[in-house]
């Protein structure tokens, strides 16, 4: 519940709480761990009361809904009859990607190669006088409003 308090802190809090409850703090931390008491036996008893109902032994970790059916009702042959299926067709995705993968990287490598081929020729070429733009292009009068219906 602590594991990320160092002493300093748990001091600080234990000091803020005398300040806070004075006197009353013995009384106050008998009343919390009473609590404690109390909720961990309301949930031993949902546990008993599980497992009676169910007629098998339930631990309070096997009630998280994945676990429960795990040990409960499939058994390790029908677990695996489940998985087979679905082993296939994610060892078949999983090649797919690594082909996929092995494609990009031959276009990476291409890309890198033309990149460096373009960036020599650019150092070679000698230097351009900057051309004249190009004469703007003179459109024909519209004769009809293409946006009238």
């Amino acid at each position: 519940m602590f594991e990320n308090l160092n002493w300093w802190e748990i001091g600080a809090l234990l000091l803020l709480a005398l300040l806070i409850f004075g006197e009353r703090l013995p009384k106050v931390i008998g009343d919390g761990l009473r609590m404690v008491r109390g909720l961990r036996a309301m949930a031993q008893n949902a546990t008993s009361d599980l497992s009676r109902e169910l007629g098998t032994d339930i631990q309070l970790e096997d009630l998280h809904p994945k676990a429960f059916i795990r040990k409960h009702i499939l058994s390790e042959d029908e677990e695996q009859s489940l998985r087979k299926p679905l082993q296939s067709l994610f060892d078949d995705v999983k090649q797919d990607l690594n082909g996929v993968k092995g494609d990009l990287d031959g276009v990476k490598s291409h890309l890198n190669e033309t990149a460096a081929d373009l960036k020599g020729a650019a150092s070679r070429r000698p230097a351009a006088a900057p051309a004249e733009p190009a004469p703007q292009a003179v459109r024909p009068a519209q004769r009809f409003d293409l946006d009238a219906t």
